[in-house]
């Protein structure tokens, strides 16, 4: 372990550290910013699931329909799924079956993880906040690379005894059992029925994702302090750092570390054990600022990685495809 960090000031110093016998281990935490060029909607921003949920048309009780016009979040939150599946089973429909068709693609900033991978054999980890699973779609990061920190869509378990479900299984009762509140689906039943567990008989199916309430997946806390301990980079993609546990990487990590910002505003400046320095007199932190899949883009160009993203084109969504096109 290297005793002072890295001087990065440009993505060429970056490019050289990462190559370099002095960066051996690189670990990622990402947020919405690095899924925003697939399409996938995002839950929480204007026009988002949460802005525009519509209490009345979900299958619930008054009370649950009136904990949901005080906080949408309460729509997955633990205290009604315990109560009743069918609200979460609900407003998460769409997104769970556009999940299992891959109707949203992984981005450069997915692939550029990927080819850390395969480039570099370098990749410690992956901490996504994200329960789109794109990160699946990258079938050279072995899974185990691959830490949900809030879970997946695309994983399915019982709540009631953590039993998985063939997901497969599931996303045919998904189809056939829970009503299409968007009415986008002319095939799905007019009326929800839950989704009975295979093993318990408990009707408490769903995807593997965290519960507003609920507990973290025990793989983040087991794994999380080893691999800080062992990173020599650090890279924060598309997150606004304000969710705990999951902003404990920016301190967790050596102050031998580099830490990499990737995002389009400044974040993480007020964390208090060891908040990120955007001042020039630190070289250990440093902030590329902008769309996710533009920033990594240019660090493939730097890396002399492009042929190997060229390859791959046709597995990008068109806003990432565009960009590799356009790249000089």
């Amino acid at each position: 372990m290297r005793m002072m960090s890295p001087r990065i000031v440009d993505m060429a110093s970056l490019a050289r550290f990462m190559m370099s016998s002095d960066c051996q281990s690189i670990t990622f935490l990402t947020g919405a910013g690095v899924s925003v060029a697939s399409g996938i909607p995002d839950f929480r921003s204007p026009g988002g699931m949460y802005d525009t949920l519509r209490p009345e048309l979900i299958t619930a009780t008054d009370r649950q329909r009136r904990m949901m016009v005080d906080d949408p979040t309460n729509v997955v939150s633990k205290e009604i799924f315990e109560q009743t599946s069918l609200p979460y089973l609900e407003v998460r429909r769409p997104f769970i079956l556009g999940t299992a068709t891959q109707k949203w693609k992984a981005t450069i900033a997915h692939r550029f993880m990927e080819l850390v991978e395969t480039k570099t054999s370098k990749l410690k980890r992956i901490y996504t906040q994200n329960i789109d699973g794109l990160d699946y779609q990258c079938d050279k990061i072995p899974q185990d690379k691959i830490i949900n920190v809030h879970g997946a869509l695309s994983e399915a378990s019982c709540e009631a005894c953590q039993q998985p479900m063939d997901y497969g299984e599931f996303i045919s009762c998904l189809k056939t059992q829970i009503k299409d509140i968007y009415k986008q689906d002319p095939d799905a039943p007019q009326k929800s029925t839950p989704i009975v567990c295979p093993n318990c008989g408990a009707p408490q199916v769903k995807p593997t994702t965290v519960l507003f309430g609920g507990a973290m997946p025990r793989d983040f806390f087991d794994k999380v302090e080893d691999d800080c301990e062992k990173t020599d980079l650090l890279f924060i993609a598309g997150t606004s750092l304000v969710v705990a546990p999951a902003n404990s990487l920016v301190f967790l990590v050596p102050e031998s570390a580099a830490r990499v910002v990737v995002n389009m505003e400044p974040v993480g400046a007020d964390i208090a054990l060891d908040p990120i320095d955007y001042s020039d007199k630190n070289g250990r932190d440093f902030f590329a600022q902008g769309a996710c899949d533009e920033m990594f883009l240019e660090l493939i160009q730097e890396l002399g990685w492009m042929d190997d993203l060229k390859q791959i084109i046709e597995k990008l969504p068109a806003k990432s495809a565009a960009l590799v096109q356009q790249a000089k």
